[in-house]
């Protein structure tokens, strides 16, 4: 099985740390194929590779760190190369200053790319995780948890063995439509982080549940 992440932001930086050590071979993409090179020498990431986006498409799992703003453009540009494909969905609908979402209640942007690629299926995964995260995920010997969605339970539990492994609890968190709240929450946590001073370093921990 074939992975990738595709973007060199934030986030996608964190996407390959985190995959690193437990995907065999890791398929970094990007426009910039130089950047990505660049960025796996610095980060010294083992058995990661730095490819062009076309090669990144043609994996069978890949994790995408696209802003919502420009994630269905891209989608339906690059449909005949996603279909058949898990994409796993880490956005989250924002405004452009954060404070908002872009998208009305009753959907959310698992459901809205869903609906753009009805021959791809889509996974939600680490809508919850702020960048920061990805650098210390555990804290007061606690780690961030991953809620793991999808229409598709095959490949959701794909994506879960995929993540074994990672320092964090990677948990199922049931059907697409159970974004609508775990992105608002995002929304809210990051709120709350910003009032009591730790923004980004904010994620979700479920009390009750046994380490997974």
């Amino acid at each position: 099985m074939k992975v990738s992440v595709i973007g060199t932001g934030r986030m996608g930086r964190g996407l390959a740390k985190t995959l690193a050590p437990v995907v065999p071979e890791l398929y970094w993409g990007s426009r910039s194929e130089d950047r990505v090179r660049q960025l796996i020498v610095e980060k010294e990431l083992k058995g990661v590779h730095g490819v062009d986006l076309n090669e990144a498409l043609r994996a069978d799992v890949i994790f995408h760190s696209l802003w919502f703003r420009d994630l269905i453009p891209f989608v339906q540009e690059h449909r005949q190369k996603l279909a058949g494909k898990i994409l796993v969905d880490i956005v989250n609908p924002f405004t452009e200053d954060f404070n908002d979402f872009t998208l009305e209640w009753g959907t959310s942007a698992a459901e809205e790319l869903q609906k753009a690629l009805p021959e791809t299926t889509v996974v939600g995964a680490f809508k919850n995780t702020f960048f920061k995260v990805f650098d210390a995920p555990e804290h007061r010997g606690e780690v961030s948890d991953v809620y793991v969605t999808s229409q598709d339970e095959a490949a959701k539990r794909k994506v879960m063995e995929l993540l074994h492994g990672i320092p964090f609890r990677v948990l199922d968190a049931g059907s697409l439509r159970n974004n609508r709240t775990i992105e608002r929450m995002t929304l809210f946590e990051r709120e709350l982080a910003i009032r009591y001073g730790h923004y980004p370093y904010v994620s979700f921990r479920l009390f009750g549940q046994d380490p997974a």
